[in-house]
């Protein structure tokens, strides 16, 4: 791997030291929020994981390198140039590790180099999903096999709300995936901790996650665990309207025929202008509640001392 990955000075200390890692993905930077909110909020991530004992492993693709650990100027670098960093799931890595190229890296492949570099959680805002219309489009994201293949916990606030969160569900259930409710029974739908469909069990401490995950590979059942975190109350928003936001917005895509890699950022931004803004600050909101989270199992699980 020394080939291909590059840790940053600190993640490279904590790992040496075997001090609790979280890792955290890119494409939130490049493509799920404007400049400069974006890095402004990749850095207070940061700071709040380091601020709750946990060292922040923000993971990208720079130069066809593996980069687990960015410091400020890769993160304002991934920010300024927004959507001119390609997206790189599972199926991108190699071609972008070939040809030397840039590139942020979705749930899907931070999954894959957080298992590389030997890191077992990984906080973000939400997975990527079964998306609406897909009986007929076959629109799945690949965040959903990663889950069902790759050993990593993810801590997330459920799944995007633009997507098909009742068919998302039946697909992780199909693949093995335990989705864990954080002190809640129901799944959260990104922006709202309601949604109407329940997660497989709720989940009181950080250590019970952290339990979880060690008798799940220790046991050699492979794939992933979804750690599905609500929203705080006071940040969630208004139910019947983020609703009618995402409607309006999924129409709009519809009509002007995007679909794809496109179709996510294309969503959000127009919800971010439906919500007046309302959306982004929810969204940043529940990245840090993740962080805070991720933080406390990243902790819980370093001290039971799996042998997995």
């Amino acid at each position: 791997m020394q080939e291909y990955i590059i840790y940053s000075e600190e993640v490279q200390d904590a790992k040496s030291d075997n001090r609790p890692i979280v890792a955290l993905e890119s494409t939130i930077i490049a493509h799920g929020m404007p400049f400069p909110e974006n890095a402004q909020t990749a850095n207070l991530v940061e700071q709040t994981l380091r601020a709750h004992n946990a060292v922040p492993a923000s993971i990208a693709i720079l130069n066809g390198q593996l980069k687990v650990g960015l410091n400020e100027a890769e993160i304002a670098y991934l920010g300024e140039q927004g959507k001119h960093i390609p997206k790189i799931s599972r199926r991108d890595l190699p071609i972008a590790i070939a040809q030397k190229s840039h590139g942020a890296t979705t749930v899907a492949s931070t999954m894959i180099i957080s298992a590389l570099a030997g890191i077992k959680v990984f906080a973000t805002g939400g997975i990527g999903g079964v998306h609406r219309g897909a009986t007929s489009s076959m629109d799945i994201s690949a965040d959903l096999q990663e889950l069902a293949r790759t050993n990593v916990a993810v801590v997330s606030a459920g799944a995007k709300a633009i997507l098909d969160l009742g068919l998302t569900l039946e697909y992780l259930e199909t693949h093995g995936v335990p989705v864990l409710g954080y002190q809640t029974k129901e799944f959260p739908a990104f922006y709202t901790r309601k949604s109407g469909l329940k997660v497989d069990r709720s989940i009181d401490t950080p250590e019970e996650v952290a339990a979880i995950m060690r008798a799940k590979w220790n046991l050699g059942l492979n794939g992933g665990l979804l750690v599905a975190n609500p929203i705080p109350d006071k940040f969630q928003m208004e139910y019947t309207n983020i609703q009618k936001n995402i409607a309006q917005a999924i129409q709009e895509a519809a009509e002007k025929e995007i679909k794809g890699k496109a179709i996510t950022p294309f969503l959000l931004g127009r919800i971010k202008e439906l919500s007046q803004g309302e959306s982004l600050k929810a969204n940043i909101q529940l990245v840090l509640n993740n962080a805070r989270l991720g933080a406390a199992i990243a902790n819980a699980y370093q001290r039971i001392k799996p042998t997995a």
